[in-house]
């Protein structure tokens, strides 16, 4: 009898052990299927750009040479590792980038099922990553912060660890703060978060042991502070990372950076009352450190909408501990194997075969199917026309500046708003919207624009149909070109198009 329980005990342990990894598959082999759900933002053109250019130059970007508004600017990138991990796997087509990024989305869920398996069995803890994802989908796209995102969980799930532990953070976290730093800008977040969360240990911790733990939290922290300088920009990085930030009233025009909306329903809005809702009603007595915790990332995701993400992602190992002490969802423990050596075998085999059975797959979908970059931000034939009449001086909406980059031409603007500055972007936004006529003429001669890139309908592209001085000279679904109908005036030779 003993033998037949040790038995379905270890059977079950080793479902467990492999819950990880057949979710990370799951998820992975879903977002390489709807490979095009990660291809709708066109700052993936230019990450890819500036990773070749890392490539081609052997050195790290220290000024702009994208753009003719500002080139020769100071400009740093603070995702640098994730750029030219992009443009080593994109081949002229897009599968690379998808396959790259579902890579990890994949690697995220397994880290997060991990962290979540002391606390809660199997099923729950799926249900919890099935809402993560669901959560975060609209903010997957090819681009860095993806890349970051299982660096960022093990790093914050690591932490978060040693607090329900009470004790200090493993010295081997300073690593990944490293890696984390050199993949994108969002390394900051994880150094906010190693105060608060040492609180949470040292608070939980027996009186006479919380000294200790002070201290080694604040070594860590200092540790951290310079493992996030081992970068090619060293301390500033730093600087980098949170030059966004001292964008004012920019942040409010920038989609991802809007707060979240509930004048409409949405499922961050239901996840959110429910999490109150359940608490109401279940009772949980939360500390205070993990009390602030919790509100602050309410508050990051209420803020920005780019935020939801961290939000689903943390806070239920902010609320792990506590829901399964008082609500009894404890996970199973981990079962020693004692008898026989099969258990180890089995899951390596199974290992192997899932990972084979990806690569499988992986290759044949790949070979089916054509993945294709969003169209509404890639105007191929209008910017072959472009090409073809040689405007040097391009005034383009700033979703068309990553395709722009991408097909070698200098841009007005593109995603880098930390390059361009609050009023160079809120000058853009205001021509783009055509009210005042005369601000637009005005914006065009100051950069001596000599042709428009605009999304077909635009007031701007509008707005110049009826200008003198201007003719349409392209126009389909996506884009309308105009250029200045006296050729002489504000066209410029190429080579002043990038000085």
């Amino acid at each position: 009898m003993s033998l037949s329980i040790t038995s379905s005990v270890s059977s079950r342990s080793a479902v467990r052990g492999l819950l990880p990894l057949c979710a990370a598959v799951g998820a992975y082999l879903f977002y390489l299927s709807a490979g095009e759900i990660l291809l709708r933002d066109s700052d993936t053109e230019w990450q890819i750009k500036v990773g070749q250019w890392i490539l081609e130059h052997g050195a790290m970007p220290t000024a702009d040479v994208f753009s003719f508004t500002r080139f020769g600017e100071p400009w740093i990138s603070s995702s640098w590792l994730s750029q030219v991990a992009y443009a080593l796997v994109y081949g002229g087509d897009w599968a690379g980038p998808v396959i790259l990024t579902s890579i990890a989305i994949g690697a995220t869920v397994a880290i997060f099922l991990h962290l979540l398996s002391p606390y809660f069995d199997p099923a729950r803890a799926l249900l919890i990553a099935a809402l993560a994802l669901l959560l975060s989908t609209i903010h997957f796209f090819a681009r860095p912060h993806v890349l970051a995102l299982p660096v960022l969980l093990a790093f914050i799930g690591g932490l978060m660890a040693s607090a329900d532990r009470r004790t200090s953070p493993s010295w081997w976290l300073l690593p990944l703060m490293a890696l984390w730093a050199n993949l994108h800008g969002g390394f900051v977040l994880g150094l906010a978060l190693i105060g608060p969360i040492g609180l949470e240990a040292v608070w939980s911790a027996e009186p006479g042991r919380r000294r200790e733990l002070i201290v080694r939290w604040g070594l860590f922290g200092i540790a951290a502070l310079a493992a996030s300088c081992v970068t090619p920009y060293g301390w500033n990085s730093l600087l980098g990372a949170t030059k966004i930030l001292s964008l004012g009233k920019l942040l409010s025009l920038i989609g991802e950076w809007l707060p979240a909306d509930f004048s409409r329903p949405s499922f961050f809005e239901a996840t959110l009352l429910g999490l109150i809702g359940a608490i109401c009603y279940r009772g949980l007595t939360l500390s205070v450190p993990r009390i602030l915790l919790l509100l602050g990332l309410v508050w990051m995701a209420l803020s920005h909408i780019r935020n939801i993400e961290v939000f689903a992602f943390i806070a239920p190992l902010v609320l792990a501990k506590p829901i399964a002490e008082q609500w009894g969802m404890t996970g199973v423990p981990a079962v020693r194997v004692e008898h026989g050596r099969s258990l180890p075998v089995v899951t390596i085999l199974a290992t192997i075969a899932m990972v084979i059975g990806a690569w499988v797959t992986t290759t044949t979908f790949v070979a089916q199917h054509e993945f294709k970059f969003l169209p509404a931000v890639s105007p191929v034939s209008a910017v072959d026309v472009l090409q073809q009449h040689k405007a040097q001086r391009v005034f383009s909406t700033a979703p068309f500046g990553g395709y722009l980059v991408l097909r070698d031409m200098k841009v007005f603007i593109d995603g880098r708003a930390e390059l361009y500055g609050e009023q160079f972007v809120l000058d853009y936004y205001a021509a783009l919207d055509a009210r005042d006529v005369g601000q637009l003429l005005d914006l065009l001669d100051k950069y001596r624009i000599d042709a428009t890139l605009l999304s077909s309908g635009s007031p701007a592209g509008n707005a110049l149909d009826h200008l003198k001085g201007w003719k349409q000279l392209y126009k389909d679904d996506i884009a309308v070109i105009h250029v200045r109908s006296n050729e002489k005036a504000g066209a410029v030779p190429a080579a002043e198009g990038s000085k």
